[in-house]
């Protein structure tokens, strides 16, 4: 059976990570070795704001060990990628240049949205109950260093997530500053900690009852180290939890590396974690909470699955993303008919178009979150809509999205229904977004909203067909589209200008 070698490099706020996996087009990956070495880059990041010369040397040296265990296994494919220490350190783009030159790697830094999507890919993947589990009501809690990310599940599908800067070194430094003052550090932190979660309940629970609760992070697997006498395998109690909890404030970092086994600097992160989970899992009263022990190197052999060698095991990633911009739209009460019809019409648009446009399935999947988002502003007010959705899409996190891929979906949405002007005249105010990308998905958005001005779906049925540098929409309907035709006009002059070809709209009348 033909195999290939792959290497996931984690390069993490407390430690850089590598896991070396035999992938198979029949059975996907097997993790055959893992190498780590602890440096917490995140201490640097989150006290000072940079990472020093010190740790970016041995982090260089530890990548250069790597290299060497890649060729012990002939492994020449790799991704490598870092997390919140490098994204937020002021000197990021330096950092990310001497690794080039000094060992050779590619490092990506992840926006937090890819990196939790990465980590939830990772968990399907491997946990065998995934969907099961998550056919009820379940919160996902993974604990990085820097944040916290809570992603909320109904029926299978992802319906929310939120980051919350909780993480265990950001936790463990406040502590530490904290407890050289006062006496009850513990019980201060767990204040704020709670305050922050309560914060999140109201916002996204409400009444909502969380049946299971899903832990991942680099703090699991030593957390099933303290309790052995409790024989913890993956699923615990909230009882255990509270056993647990209890015995963890009651010894000292030192004391758990010593009698545990576990090394001393990741020792000092069990206390915050332990705090956080507890007070999620009271928080949610969860029925069950499930111990799943996976790192990014996981997740990012899975997204490499998915994306390069389209292996996805049964499971839909994009369906978590679309169903997420869902549960988005109707918060802020946007027309769910319509959005759908909409959605509908843009999307065949889309495909007709293959041969013109030059998009990509990603791209495909951003005019179908612009057309599901194109109206949340109305949320605000209706004197602003176009400025207020894209604020709303540029303040929400929507897991599965580069920054970059964010920004053209809020920028599709806000020229939607305003003038889109030159690039000269707004590329300081596009960030990261490609202008042609956002043109493109704009022209697309404006034709298919306005087959759809009414808000009535007076459109039956409709074929899509480009011939003699013309789109022809057929539209199959009896009832009166003035309106739509009147509108259509507007937005075809836009479109022929994008894409050199002319959107023309005829109806077909079913008596």
């Amino acid at each position: 059976m033909a195999y290939q070698m792959f290497a996931a490099i984690d390069v993490g706020s407390n430690d850089i990570s590598m896991k070396i996996f035999e992938i198979t087009a029949k059975w996907g990956f097997r993790e055959v070795d893992c190498v780590s070495h602890i440096l917490e880059l995140g201490s640097d990041t989150y006290r000072l704001g940079y990472v020093s010369n010190e740790k970016i040397y041995e982090l260089c040296t530890c990548l250069t060990d790597f290299k060497s265990k890649m060729k012990e296994y002939d492994c020449k494919e790799y991704r490598a990628f870092a997390t919140s220490a490098l994204r937020e350190a002021s000197n990021s783009l330096m950092i990310i240049e001497q690794i080039q030159l000094r060992t050779g790697f590619q490092v990506q830094i992840l926006s937090n949205s890819e990196h939790r999507f990465m980590m939830l890919k990772g968990c399907a993947s491997t946990m065998k109950e995934f969907d099961e589990i998550t056919s009820k009501n379940t919160a996902l809690l993974d604990m990085g260093a820097g944040s916290i990310q809570i992603s909320l599940f109904e029926k299978q599908l992802l319906t929310a997530t939120q980051n919350i800067k909780i993480g265990s070194i950001r936790v463990r430094d406040m502590m530490s500053g904290i407890e050289s003052r006062i006496t009850n550090g513990d019980e201060v932190i767990a204040e704020y900690v709670q305050n922050e979660l309560n914060t999140f309940r109201t916002m996204y629970l409400g009444d909502k009852n969380i049946k299971n609760v899903i832990a991942i992070g680099d703090e699991i697997q030593a957390l099933k180290k303290i309790a052995p006498e409790l024989q913890i395998k993956n699923l615990v109690s909230r009882e255990q939890i509270d056993y647990i909890y209890k015995k963890i404030l009651k010894a000292s970092p030192q004391d758990l590396a010593l009698h545990y086994g576990i090394p001393f600097e990741r020792a000092t992160l069990i206390r915050p974690a332990i705090i956080v989970y507890r007070i999620l899992v009271d928080t949610t009263k969860a029925d069950e909470i499930f111990l799943h022990d996976i790192n990014l190197c996981d997740g990012i052999v899975a997204d490499y699955m998915d994306t390069v060698r389209k292996y996805t095991a049964g499971r839909k990633y994009e369906e978590d993303i679309v169903a997420s911009a869902m549960s988005m739209a109707r918060r802020y009460k946007s027309n769910k008919t319509h959005i759908a019809y909409v959605s509908n019409l843009a999307l065949a648009i889309f495909d007709a178009m293959k041969k013109v446009h030059g998009m990509n399935r990603t791209q495909r999947l951003q005019l179908q979150i612009a057309c599901i988002l194109h109206d949340c502003g109305k949320f605000i007010n209706m004197q602003n809509v176009a400025n207020n959705s894209y604020n709303i899409i540029m303040s929400t996190e929507m897991m599965g999205l580069s920054h970059k891929e964010r920004e053209e979906v809020a920028n599709a949405v806000r020229y939607n229904t305003v003038f889109l002007p030159a690039y000269p005249m707004i590329k300081d105010s596009l960030g990261d977004a490609s202008y042609t990308t956002v043109a493109k998905l704009t022209a697309i958005l404006r034709v298919a909203n306005a087959l759809d001005r009414s808000h009535k779906q007076k459109v039956e049925k409709f074929n899509m067909q480009v011939r003699d540098k013309k789109l022809v929409i057929l539209v199959d309907t009896i009832n009166n589209i003035t309106l739509e035709t009147a509108l259509f006009k507007e937005k075809a002059d836009f479109f022929e200008q994008i894409y050199g070809i002319r959107p023309v709209l005829k109806q077909r009348r079913n008596v």
